[in-house]
């Protein structure tokens, strides 16, 4: 009972947060960024001087002797996914916040942002096989639910397969959606399913890291073990070439997410458990909202 009490006391905080930031930032960029399906036939009018030629019903105006034009509204709603690693890489963390807390609380904002809008999300969280499915709904209750599943949901299995989880959505959400994959994206072989879902959906990658995995500290022989498969190391980290060597390799490994990313043309949020997201948050719908006025 006191652990169910904890865990609805950290949501009703993580609520609290990210309701506030969506009010001051987010709620209006995100309106603005992410628009809707389509146009829907609302009604004839009569022709006022400005209207748009194009939009006369040629087939009222006979009728009624006189020109009259379609009017349409915008489609507002829109499906939103959050597709989620639950890997076991996921809980490592050097600092105050994991990396899955931290895409917890990102993926949190971008839900309630997108419920003020009206918006339909859903979630899917993934290891190296689907381990849960949430079809998108509306409403404050059905975005603590998933918040809930994102911080707490137990996974059985430890590895990560993104291609997996890609090849998932792509079969069951059908209609276009805004797909947000959140992952420290350690896989491969995935860059077929992801440039599928990028010409079906809106995805927008979210690759979270943390400073501890970047670099390998100086601290003597340590034993190393991988969180997805167990395996354990042995090695010495007073050696200079050692660092290097791991160093170099990720950055290649970054090198090549970005490569991927900017490939496919899929917009990036790059996020870093030490550092604040709300920057790079804010950056991501500007670049958006610059990107739209220029088209």
């Amino acid at each position: 009972m006191h652990e169910t009490r904890e865990i609805l006391k950290k949501i009703r905080r993580l609520e609290l947060r990210t309701n506030r930031l969506v009010d001051s930032m987010f709620a209006g960029s995100y309106h603005s960024v992410f628009k809707g399906r389509g146009m829907n036939f609302e009604e004839v009018r009569e022709y006022h001087p400005g209207d748009e030629i194009r939009a006369i019903d040629w087939n009222v105006t006979a009728r009624m002797n006189a020109p009259f034009v379609k009017k349409f509204t915008e489609e507002r709603e829109l499906t939103v996914m959050l597709v989620v690693d639950v890997s076991a890489s996921g809980n490592f963390g050097s600092v105050e916040s994991s990396k899955r807390e931290l895409a917890a609380e990102v993926a949190a904002i971008l839900a309630f942002s997108a419920i003020r809008n009206n918006d339909k999300v859903g979630l899917l969280l993934f290891t190296d096989e689907v381990e849960l499915f949430i079809h998108p709904k509306k409403g404050r209750l059905h975005i603590l639910r998933l918040i809930r599943e994102m911080l707490y949901f137990s996974p059985k299995r430890r590895g990560t397969n993104i291609a997996t989880a890609l090849e998932y959505l792509n079969k069951v959400v059908t209609r276009r959606a805004v797909v947000f994959l959140i992952s420290d994206f350690m896989d491969e072989g995935y860059e077929r399913p992801l440039s599928v879902t990028s010409r079906r959906h809106d995805l927008i990658s979210i690759p979270v890291v943390d400073p501890g995995e970047e670099v390998l500290p100086d601290v003597g022989i340590v034993t190393l073990e991988d969180p997805e498969t167990g395996e354990q190391t042995d090695v010495n980290t007073s050696s200079r070439a050692l660092r290097g060597a791991y160093l170099a390799l990720e950055e290649r490994r970054k090198k090549e997410i970005d490569r991927q990313f900017h490939k496919l043309g899929i917009d990036m949020i790059p996020l870093h458990t030490d550092e604040d997201y709300l920057p790079v948050l804010r950056a991501f719908f500007d670049r958006r909202e610059q990107r739209q006025l220029a088209s």
